[in-house]
Protein backbone atom coordinates (compact mmCIF):
# COMPACT_ATOMS: atom_id res chain seq x y z
CA UNK A 1 0.00 0.00 0.00
CA UNK A 2 0.95 3.50 -0.79
CA UNK A 3 -1.16 6.42 1.31
CA UNK A 4 0.10 8.90 -1.10
CA UNK A 5 0.66 7.91 -5.36
CA UNK A 6 2.48 9.15 -8.10
CA UNK A 7 -1.16 8.32 -10.74
CA UNK A 8 -2.58 11.70 -11.06
CA UNK A 9 -6.33 9.61 -11.12
CA UNK A 10 -5.74 8.60 -7.07
CA UNK A 11 -4.69 9.91 -3.91
CA UNK A 12 -3.37 6.45 -2.34
CA UNK A 13 -2.99 3.16 -3.39
CA UNK A 14 -3.92 -0.58 -1.15
CA UNK A 15 -3.18 -4.01 -2.46
CA UNK A 16 -4.74 -6.46 -0.47
CA UNK A 17 -3.53 -9.06 -3.34
CA UNK A 18 -0.57 -8.66 -5.29
CA UNK A 19 0.50 -10.84 -8.09
CA UNK A 20 -1.08 -11.52 -11.70
CA UNK A 21 -0.75 -12.89 -15.41
CA UNK A 22 -0.79 -11.07 -18.66
CA UNK A 23 -4.13 -11.93 -20.36
CA UNK A 24 -4.25 -9.04 -23.74
CA UNK A 25 -2.06 -6.53 -25.39
CA UNK A 26 -2.30 -4.01 -22.70
CA UNK A 27 -0.27 -6.53 -20.48
CA UNK A 28 2.42 -6.37 -22.79
CA UNK A 29 4.75 -4.38 -21.02
CA UNK A 30 3.13 -4.16 -17.30
CA UNK A 31 4.89 -1.46 -15.16
CA UNK A 32 3.65 -3.77 -12.10
CA UNK A 33 5.20 -6.45 -13.34
CA UNK A 34 8.79 -4.61 -13.97
CA UNK A 35 8.56 -3.39 -10.31
CA UNK A 36 7.80 -6.51 -8.38
CA UNK A 37 11.07 -7.74 -10.34
CA UNK A 38 12.59 -5.21 -8.71
CA UNK A 39 10.89 -5.65 -4.88
CA UNK A 40 11.77 -9.20 -4.86
CA UNK A 41 15.16 -8.82 -5.68
CA UNK A 42 15.09 -6.07 -2.46
CA UNK A 43 13.17 -8.57 -0.24
CA UNK A 44 10.36 -7.09 0.23
CA UNK A 45 7.83 -10.17 1.38
CA UNK A 46 4.93 -9.48 -0.58
CA UNK A 47 6.83 -10.19 -3.82
CA UNK A 48 8.58 -13.67 -2.76
CA UNK A 49 5.98 -15.52 -4.49
CA UNK A 50 6.91 -16.14 -8.33
CA UNK A 51 4.43 -16.70 -11.10
CA UNK A 52 4.16 -18.66 -14.54
CA UNK A 53 7.36 -17.43 -16.87
CA UNK A 54 5.30 -17.84 -19.31
CA UNK A 55 2.92 -15.09 -18.69
CA UNK A 56 3.94 -13.46 -15.09
CA UNK A 57 7.34 -13.98 -13.79
CA UNK A 58 9.65 -13.27 -10.51
CA UNK A 59 7.72 -11.81 -7.53
CA UNK A 60 4.18 -11.81 -9.45
CA UNK A 61 2.83 -15.38 -8.51
CA UNK A 62 -0.66 -13.76 -7.52
CA UNK A 63 -0.67 -14.13 -3.48
CA UNK A 64 -4.09 -12.84 -1.31
CA UNK A 65 -2.60 -10.87 1.96
CA UNK A 66 -5.02 -10.72 4.92
CA UNK A 67 -2.67 -8.94 6.63
CA UNK A 68 -3.64 -5.94 4.28
CA UNK A 69 -7.65 -6.18 4.96
CA UNK A 70 -7.96 -3.39 7.31
CA UNK A 71 -5.08 -0.62 6.11
CA UNK A 72 -7.79 2.13 4.94
CA UNK A 73 -9.87 1.31 8.34
CA UNK A 74 -6.66 3.26 9.71
CA UNK A 75 -6.85 5.91 6.83
CA UNK A 76 -9.03 8.81 8.76
CA UNK A 77 -8.84 11.45 6.43
CA UNK A 78 -11.03 11.08 3.16
CA UNK A 79 -8.68 9.60 -0.04
CA UNK A 80 -9.58 8.21 -3.33
CA UNK A 81 -7.95 4.76 -3.18
CA UNK A 82 -6.76 2.72 -6.06
CA UNK A 83 -7.59 -1.05 -5.05
CA UNK A 84 -4.81 -3.07 -6.49
CA UNK A 85 -2.45 -1.48 -8.10
CA UNK A 86 -0.33 -4.24 -8.17
CA UNK A 87 -2.71 -7.23 -9.14
CA UNK A 88 -6.50 -7.67 -10.38
CA UNK A 89 -9.20 -8.67 -7.62
CA UNK A 90 -11.08 -10.54 -10.00
CA UNK A 91 -8.19 -13.03 -11.00
CA UNK A 92 -9.79 -16.68 -11.23
CA UNK A 93 -6.98 -17.34 -8.02
CA UNK A 94 -8.23 -15.00 -5.94
CA UNK A 95 -11.22 -16.85 -3.75
CA UNK A 96 -14.94 -15.45 -4.01
CA UNK A 97 -14.95 -14.93 0.00
CA UNK A 98 -11.59 -12.93 0.40
CA UNK A 99 -12.74 -10.69 -2.60
CA UNK A 100 -16.07 -10.50 -0.17
CA UNK A 101 -13.73 -9.33 3.06
CA UNK A 102 -11.98 -6.49 0.85
CA UNK A 103 -15.69 -5.31 -0.29
CA UNK A 104 -16.67 -5.02 3.46
CA UNK A 105 -13.66 -3.53 4.44
CA UNK A 106 -14.50 -0.83 1.50
CA UNK A 107 -17.75 -0.57 2.97
CA UNK A 108 -16.54 0.14 6.23
CA UNK A 109 -14.77 2.79 5.04
CA UNK A 110 -17.18 5.20 3.78
CA UNK A 111 -14.75 8.31 4.47
CA UNK A 112 -12.87 7.14 0.86
CA UNK A 113 -13.84 6.44 -2.25
CA UNK A 114 -12.60 3.17 -3.77
CA UNK A 115 -11.61 2.72 -7.38
CA UNK A 116 -11.27 -1.26 -8.36
CA UNK A 117 -10.17 -1.81 -11.91
CA UNK A 118 -10.08 -5.42 -13.45
CA UNK A 119 -9.25 -6.93 -17.11
CA UNK A 120 -11.26 -9.62 -15.59
CA UNK A 121 -14.72 -8.69 -16.80
CA UNK A 122 -16.72 -11.87 -17.44
CA UNK A 123 -15.67 -12.80 -13.62
CA UNK A 124 -16.74 -10.02 -12.27
CA UNK A 125 -20.33 -10.17 -13.97
CA UNK A 126 -20.47 -13.67 -12.17
CA UNK A 127 -19.26 -12.85 -8.83
CA UNK A 128 -21.30 -9.18 -8.52
CA UNK A 129 -24.22 -10.62 -7.23
CA UNK A 130 -22.67 -12.17 -4.42
CA UNK A 131 -20.78 -8.73 -3.31
CA UNK A 132 -21.95 -5.62 -1.34
CA UNK A 133 -22.05 -2.90 -3.75
CA UNK A 134 -21.77 0.20 -1.23
CA UNK A 135 -21.84 4.11 -3.03
CA UNK A 136 -18.08 4.75 -2.06
CA UNK A 137 -16.68 2.20 -4.73
CA UNK A 138 -16.26 2.96 -8.24
CA UNK A 139 -16.18 -0.60 -10.52
CA UNK A 140 -13.95 -0.13 -13.98
CA UNK A 141 -12.34 -2.30 -16.83
CA UNK A 142 -9.51 -1.82 -18.77
CA UNK A 143 -9.84 -1.31 -22.72
CA UNK A 144 -6.57 -0.96 -24.63
CA UNK A 145 -8.39 -1.78 -28.36
CA UNK A 146 -11.81 -2.44 -29.99
CA UNK A 147 -10.59 -6.15 -29.08
CA UNK A 148 -11.35 -5.38 -25.37
CA UNK A 149 -15.11 -3.83 -25.98
CA UNK A 150 -16.78 -6.97 -24.72
CA UNK A 151 -15.64 -5.71 -21.07
CA UNK A 152 -17.76 -3.24 -21.19
CA UNK A 153 -20.86 -4.90 -22.15
CA UNK A 154 -19.92 -7.25 -18.27
CA UNK A 155 -19.40 -3.90 -16.43
CA UNK A 156 -22.85 -2.35 -17.53
CA UNK A 157 -24.33 -5.47 -15.43
CA UNK A 158 -22.80 -4.47 -12.58
CA UNK A 159 -24.30 -2.12 -9.99
CA UNK A 160 -21.62 -0.06 -8.68
CA UNK A 161 -22.89 3.56 -8.37
CA UNK A 162 -19.44 4.42 -10.74
CA UNK A 163 -18.70 2.43 -13.94
CA UNK A 164 -15.10 3.69 -15.54
CA UNK A 165 -13.06 2.26 -17.90
CA UNK A 166 -9.30 2.64 -18.26
CA UNK A 167 -8.33 2.77 -21.67
CA UNK A 168 -4.78 2.97 -20.64
CA UNK A 169 -2.09 1.88 -22.78
CA UNK A 170 -4.78 3.20 -25.22
CA UNK A 171 -3.09 1.14 -28.19
CA UNK A 172 -5.82 1.57 -31.04
CA UNK A 173 -9.33 3.37 -32.17
CA UNK A 174 -11.83 3.00 -30.08
CA UNK A 175 -14.48 4.08 -32.72
CA UNK A 176 -17.87 4.61 -32.45
CA UNK A 177 -17.82 3.07 -28.93
CA UNK A 178 -20.62 2.69 -26.45
CA UNK A 179 -20.07 4.65 -23.47
CA UNK A 180 -24.03 4.33 -22.17
CA UNK A 181 -23.90 3.31 -18.22
CA UNK A 182 -20.20 4.11 -18.22
CA UNK A 183 -20.10 7.19 -15.63
CA UNK A 184 -15.56 8.73 -16.14
CA UNK A 185 -13.33 7.42 -18.80
CA UNK A 186 -9.35 7.39 -17.97
CA UNK A 187 -7.00 7.26 -21.22
CA UNK A 188 -3.29 7.93 -21.55
CA UNK A 189 -0.04 6.53 -23.46
CA UNK A 190 1.80 3.67 -22.58
CA UNK A 191 5.54 4.82 -21.11
CA UNK A 192 8.58 2.14 -20.41
CA UNK A 193 11.51 1.54 -22.74
CA UNK A 194 9.24 -0.75 -24.98
CA UNK A 195 6.56 1.51 -25.37
CA UNK A 196 4.19 1.52 -28.17
CA UNK A 197 3.52 5.33 -29.62
CA UNK A 198 -0.13 6.26 -28.85
CA UNK A 199 -1.67 8.22 -31.87
CA UNK A 200 -3.48 11.84 -31.27
CA UNK A 201 -6.33 11.28 -33.35
CA UNK A 202 -7.17 7.92 -31.03
CA UNK A 203 -7.44 10.15 -27.72
CA UNK A 204 -9.37 12.85 -29.10
CA UNK A 205 -11.75 10.36 -30.70
CA UNK A 206 -12.32 9.14 -27.38
CA UNK A 207 -12.70 12.44 -26.01
CA UNK A 208 -15.58 13.73 -28.56
CA UNK A 209 -17.10 10.48 -27.49
CA UNK A 210 -17.09 11.45 -24.04
CA UNK A 211 -18.10 15.13 -24.62
CA UNK A 212 -20.95 14.12 -26.74
CA UNK A 213 -22.13 11.39 -24.03
CA UNK A 214 -21.71 13.63 -21.05
CA UNK A 215 -19.08 11.44 -19.76
CA UNK A 216 -16.68 13.21 -17.51
CA UNK A 217 -12.61 12.23 -19.34
CA UNK A 218 -9.25 12.11 -17.63
CA UNK A 219 -6.33 11.97 -20.14
CA UNK A 220 -2.98 10.90 -17.66
CA UNK A 221 -0.35 11.19 -20.15
CA UNK A 222 1.16 10.96 -23.63
CA UNK A 223 3.80 8.72 -22.56
CA UNK A 224 6.67 7.42 -24.11
CA UNK A 225 10.40 6.58 -22.33
CA UNK A 226 8.91 7.66 -19.03
CA UNK A 227 5.74 8.50 -18.35
CA UNK A 228 6.05 12.21 -18.09
CA UNK A 229 8.24 12.54 -21.25
CA UNK A 230 5.84 14.15 -23.40
CA UNK A 231 3.25 15.79 -21.17
CA UNK A 232 -0.71 15.12 -20.66
CA UNK A 233 -1.59 18.63 -22.86
CA UNK A 234 -4.94 17.56 -25.18
CA UNK A 235 -5.70 20.41 -27.30
CA UNK A 236 -3.66 22.83 -24.84
CA UNK A 237 -5.14 22.35 -22.31
CA UNK A 238 -5.58 19.10 -19.68
CA UNK A 239 -8.24 17.16 -19.22
CA UNK A 240 -8.95 16.46 -15.90
CA UNK A 241 -12.31 15.83 -15.46
CA UNK A 242 -13.83 12.97 -12.84
CA UNK A 243 -17.13 11.83 -11.24
CA UNK A 244 -18.61 13.64 -8.15
CA UNK A 245 -17.27 11.89 -5.33
CA UNK A 246 -20.49 10.70 -2.63
CA UNK A 247 -20.53 10.88 0.36
CA UNK A 248 -21.81 7.97 1.84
Amino acid sequence: MADGSAIEWTQATWNPTTGCDRISAGCDNCYALTLSKRLKAMGQAKYQNDGDARTSGPGFGLTVHRDALDIPRKWRAPRLVFVNSMSDLFHGKVPLPFIREVFETMEACPQHTFQVLTKRARRLRRLAPNLPWPKNVWMGVSVESSREAHRIDELRGVPAAVRFLSCEPLLASLGQIDLSGIGWVIAGGESGPNYRPVDVRWVAELRDRCTQGHVPFFFKQWGGRTPKEAGRNLDGRTWDEMPARVAV
